[in-house]
Parts: C-alpha cells; sequence; structure tokens
C-alpha cells in the first residue's frame, strides 16, 4: 500500500493546508490546526479542466475545515492538475472547448462521455488507493467517518462511481452539470447512503432531465434535490443545506 507524503504545508485563519502525494498521485488537505484526531474526513471532486485547488473547492474546503472541524481532501484527477496528459487527453480536452465554443451540444455529450470514461476507473481506484494512506495516518485512523462532499460535472460523474463502489463513504452531496449515460445511472443505482443533490437549472450542455433522471436513480432513502438557476460553471452552492455532511457525518 503507498503511504501519504507531505511536501508542503502552510497556516491560515486556523487551517492548515498541506500538499501531499500518495504515490504518483497529488493532492491537498485541510485541517484546524487545532483540530481532534478522527475528526471527519470528506473527500472532495473538482469539475472537468480544473484541479485539486479550484478556487471555488478550495474555499468550501477553508469554510468546512474551520466550520465544522473536518479533514478536507482532494487529489488531482487523471489528465488533470499536476498530473501527466497524454496527446489523447489534450485531443479529448480540445474536442470538448470546441464543441462549447461551437454551441453543439450532442458533440459535446459524446466527448465528453468518452472522455470521463477513459478517467473513471482510474479515478475510482485513485480515490481508494488515496483514502487507505489517509486511513493509515494516526490522526485519521480506520473509525472516523467518510462523505464525499461535492462536485459539480465530472466531480460528479467520478463521484457516483466512487460512493457506489466504496462502503466506508457514509453520505455525499453531488453537483449536477455531468452528461448522464446508462453507466452512470447503474451506479447512482448502488447509492444507499444520504443524498443531497445540487442540480443546475439552466446548464445548455447537460439536460436538465437527465439531471432528474440521476437524482431518481439514486437508492437512497434519505435524499434531497436542490435545484438553482445558471449552468454548472456558475452555479454556487448557496441555499443548500451546509449542515448535511456534519449531521450525517456526526452520527456515522
Amino acid at each position: 500500500m503507498h503511504s501519504l507524503r507531505f511536501t508542503t504545508s502552510t497556516s491560515s485563519s486556523g487551517v492548515v493546508e498541506r500538499d501531499f502525494f500518495v504515490g504518483e498521485i497529488p493532492g491537498a488537505l485541510w485541517a484546524p490546526e487545532s483540530g481532534t484526531d478522527r475528526a471527519p474526513v470528506v473527500l472532495v471532486g473538482h469539475n472537468g479542466g480544473m484541479d485539486k485547488k479550484a478556487p471555488g473547492l478550495r474555499a468550501r474546503a477553508l469554510h468546512a475545515a474551520a466550520t465544522w472541524g473536518f479533514t478536507v481532501v482532494a487529489i488531482d484527477a487523471p489528465a488533470h492538475g499536476d498530473r501527466p496528459r497524454t496527446d489523447a487527453d489534450a485531443q479529448a480536452r480540445a474536442e470538448i472547448r470546441e464543441a462549447v465554443a461551437a454551441g453543439d451540444t450532442p458533440r459535446f455529450a459524446a466527448a465528453t462521455l468518452r472522455f470521463t470514461a477513459s478517467l473513471a476507473a482510474q479515478a475510482v481506484a485513485e480515490w481508494r488507493t488515496t483514502l487507505d494512506a489517509l486511513q493509515a495516518l494516526p490522526q485519521i485512523g480506520p473509525d472516523a467517518p467518510v462523505g464525499y462532499g461535492g462536485g459539480i460535472a465530472m466531480g460528479t460523474a467520478i463521484g457516483v462511481r466512487l460512493v457506489a463502489a466504496e462502503p466506508r463513504i457514509a453520505a455525499a452531496v453531488f453537483g449536477g452539470g455531468c452528461v448522464v449515460d446508462a453507466p452512470l445511472l447503474a451506479a447512482a443505482r448502488q447509492v444507499t447512503v444520504p443524498v443531497q443533490f445540487l442540480l443546475p437549472w439552466d446548464d445548455a450542455h447537460a439536460d436538465r432531465a437527465a439531471g432528474l433522471a440521476l437524482f431518481d436513480a439514486f437508492a437512497s432513502a434519505d435524499k434531497t434535490l436542490h435545484a438553482r438557476p445558471g449552468d454548472h460553471r456558475s452555479v454556487r452552492w448557496v441555499g443548500v443545506d451546509d449542515a448535511f455532511l456534519p449531521r450525517h457525518l456526526d452520527s456515522a
């Protein structure tokens, strides 16, 4: 098993931010300076084209660490952030950008599905490896409750598959904006933990009905849908239940 190796550490407003590697997987961790051992751990996915320290993600991580005492962790998805990119990765991303610029929704959907499928299995395995390494740390251990704390679009496309495969995750927050296909719906039907779902109501490239179908597919007895105006690039986590993860992880 790969161990977690910290490389840098900074502190601000009572929260420590640390970069790390698990093998070749780069990540970032936020935790309160005066945090307690075995505090809940929240794994956070990022959107396509972004990285582990995207501004919105980092702001939510700082808030969760400072407000709720969570340990928040993000890793770069394959072909993102500090990860190497193949020629095929670069071509796939270029095709997605061209489809967006042209307003070609069918081409965008097809290109996004191909790219996400090429990343998803690797990303899920890397998240599970990272969680193994986190639980080996004495300040976290195997008993700390674990949640999945959000992500829009690609962060949900990967996150749903992760939560379906990972029994250590006790609750999850997802955001819409992803292209929904049969494999993603099949994964959602395996998700039974409490779910909170934020749906961008006016997304030009992710069908609203498909987002509702994804929410409907979750097998969770406890699930809540929040809809906000805007698309997945502009929607904000405003109006969602900020106490959702604390409530469920504290009782896990």
